[in-house]
């Protein structure tokens, strides 16, 4: 069959791989959204490791947590242009990031040097007629695109939190119909979030994962693969525990070929091995052959052998080596053949 434009393809059997997460939260003041992407970070750092960055827009409110978490704190004022946000992303990741929460992404819509702003000042420099106020969306809509595209490509998890207000739908000639609470920014990126949760007025970072409201039904992600997670923390705020069950589906299931390796030797471990394949692990890990995510794994697999091992009676006695037999001790009158001493 001829290849109109002359592309090849390649194609294999579908496995899963390890993909970053990126999850939304949006919410009122006080509802908890903070809180909620500290512990949900410190969750996926305990699965993934490496570090986690607070890139903070909000007068350094993340350090009220400073006791509680450890991340690496970003400081950001204004300008919060789209490509100011990505500035401030680059950052974090050349100094090694695994894990980025950003608080809030609020700003990049509507604070100063923000896409609004931005097509405001477009809108006056294309001369601010009706005509050009669309044409001026292009600009921040590109650089918006830009920076979505950067958080989706990266092998990093994003926990990005908005604020959110209640918006009511406007129809002529009928009464306005209430939205519900819909995050403050660009539709795009609650589009490209793995999920996405609605945090109410005084929830204390309990979620929401389904709404009455149209707007934040719209806005609310809560996909299939993590439908059980939830349900086991149903009416519980966010937790650490929350995080590490995200993470441990993001990682995978495919294990690398030295995590198979030492996963067959904790398998065959005696009495008399399983302190060597202890030893194999830490140096695995050392050595970094091995994800943070499959030491952790493999080290409780390990523990679950030895306390097998340990605890596991006795032989019976027909099943035991019997011992060999000593040596046969030398008479001391005993003489050896052609001793004539």
């Amino acid at each position: 069959m001829s290849k109109p434009n002359g592309r090849t393809f390649e194609d294999k059997p579908a496995a899963r791989a390890q993909v970053p997460l990126a999850v939304g939260f949006f919410g009122p003041s006080g509802s908890g959204k903070t809180k909620s992407a500290l512990r949900l970070a410190a969750g996926i750092q305990s699965v993934v490791g490496g570090e986690v960055f607070f890139i903070d827009t909000e007068a350094n409110r993340a350090l009220h947590y400073a006791d509680q978490h450890s991340f690496r704190h970003v400081p950001f004022v204004a300008p919060f242009s789209p490509l100011d946000y990505l500035s401030a992303i680059e950052h974090c990741v050349s100094h090694g990031a695994k894990t980025i929460v950003i608080d809030s992404m609020s700003h990049e819509h509507e604070g100063p040097g923000g896409v609004l702003e931005m097509h405001d000042v477009e809108h006056e420099r294309l001369g601010g007629s009706k005509g050009t106020s669309m044409l001026a969306w292009s600009a921040p809509k590109q650089a918006r695109r830009r920076l979505i595209n950067t958080i989706v490509q990266l092998p990093v998890n994003f926990l990005l939190c908005f604020r959110a207000k209640e918006k009511l739908k406007i129809v002529r000639g009928k009464d306005p119909e209430p939205m519900g609470f819909m995050p403050i920014g660009g539709d795009e990126y609650i589009y490209e979030m793995t999920a996405a949760a609605l945090l109410l007025p005084g929830a204390y970072g309990v979620p929401s994962w389904t709404s009455e409201d149209f707007g934040s039904a719209q806005m609310i992600k809560n996909p299939e693969q993590f439908h059980r997670i939830f349900e086991e923390h149903d009416g519980k705020p966010i937790s650490e525990a929350m995080g590490a069950a995200m993470a441990r589906w993001a990682v995978g299931s495919e294990l690398s070929p030295m995590a198979k390796a030492l996963q067959q030797q904790i398998a065959d471990a005696t009495a008399e091995t399983i302190g060597a394949v202890s030893a194999a692990l830490g140096a695995a890990r050392k050595a970094k052959t091995i994800t943070p995510a499959e030491f952790k794994a493999l080290s409780e697999a390990g523990a679950a052998r030895k306390t097998a091992i340990d605890t596991a009676p006795p032989l019976p006695a027909e099943q035991q080596q019997p011992p060999s037999d000593p040596p046969a001790e030398r008479s001391p009158t005993a003489r050896e053949p052609g001793d004539d001493s």
